[in-house]
């Protein structure tokens, strides 16, 4: 059983993370001091200290700063550029920690400290992460049994009602099985779903993947999706490998479910395109570049169309002759 959480900091990585944090708070506090000794020397950057002061932006302190340090500062050349650096490195830290405004920035320097706090009394964040995942586990173990319990008791019904459509589409007695195998547990549970078919009298049940033929494995898609389909269905040439008689007991199943859901199906048999509500005719049109061309056609180039696919009037002719 896996389940992915968050990434938690280890014992030893927690406290640098938060120490990183509140010692960034603590340099605030040093520009904060730094600009009220500058303010007590030069009158003009009072508003500047008074904006630091209530934890103001400091990108506009810095400003200020700038403006009068060619004049105002000559004494101590070097106390602006400490103090500008500092401001850089405020703005840097509200980069790093994704805060928008000084306060946020205090805030999380003071959610550093309480966690450095917290470990210093014993709490080890590995341990409550290590708690919240064996919580997780235990609770996806219940759903994925509960989950085992409902396809066992649903398995046998579906399975029966796949057979009857399979009998429709021609697949001889329809004898077909649905297996539940436990697996690692994911997204969708833990188990793995097997369908087994038995096409032919006297045959031991196989693997659908396994035993059907290309023409099977259209009718037995089509039989689930007929029995478990949603309100749209895309059935792209599910008549690959089949004709004739196979082919209308196909294209009947197909407009039954058209009764309840909206069903597409890209075909080349006339049988099946011959029971459709619309027809719709796809070709490539040579050019360049070369581009495809669809369009819904009237009901007497539908005809046309399936004179066409039947093989033409050249057939037709030979036929009815």
């Amino acid at each position: 059983m896996r389940a992915t959480l968050p990434r938690v900091a280890t014992p030893a990585q927690a406290p640098a993370n938060a120490a990183a944090a509140a010692e960034d708070g603590s340099e605030v506090g040093e520009v904060l001091v730094s600009a009220e000794d500058v303010q007590r020397r030069v009158a003009e950057l009072g508003e500047t200290a008074e904006l630091l002061e209530v934890v103001g932006d400091p990108d506009d302190a810095h400003r200020g700063l700038s403006e009068v340090a060619g004049e105002r500062l000559e004494a101590e050349p070097g106390r602006l550029e400490g103090l500008e650096a500092s401001l850089d490195k405020i703005a840097e830290t509200k980069r790093r920690f994704r805060c928008q405004t000084y306060e946020e920035l205090l805030g999380r320097a003071a959610e550093a400290r309480a966690e450095l706090a917290a470990l210093e009394d014993g709490n080890d964040p590995a341990a409550v992460a290590a708690e919240a995942l064996g919580a997780a586990e235990a609770r996806s173990a219940l759903l994925a049994g509960e989950l085992r319990a409902e396809r066992n008791a649903a398995a046998p019904a579906f399975a029966d009602a796949v057979a009857v459509e399979l009998r429709d589409v021609g697949m001889g007695d329809g004898e077909f099985v649905c297996e539940l195998h436990e697996r690692e547990a994911g997204a969708t549970g833990g188990d793995e779903t097997v369908f087994l078919v038995r096409p032919n009298a006297g045959l031991p049940f196989a693997p659908v993947a396994e035993t059907a033929s290309g023409g099977e494995l259209s009718r037995i898609a089509l039989a689930i999706a007929a029995v478990a389909g949603g309100e749209t269905l895309v059935f792209d040439e599910i008549d690959a490998g089949i004709g004739g008689e196979t082919a209308n007991a196909v294209g009947r199943v197909l407009q039954r479910l058209a009764e309840r859901a909206q069903v597409i199906t890209i075909t080349h048999l006339p049988q099946i395109a011959a029971l459709a509500d619309r027809h719709f005719r796809v070709e490539k049109v040579p050019g360049d570049p070369t581009h495809t061309r669809i369009e819904q056609l009237t009901p007497d180039e539908r005809k046309v169309e399936l004179e066409r696919m039947l093989g033409g009037q050249e057939f037709l002719a030979t036929v009815r002759g």
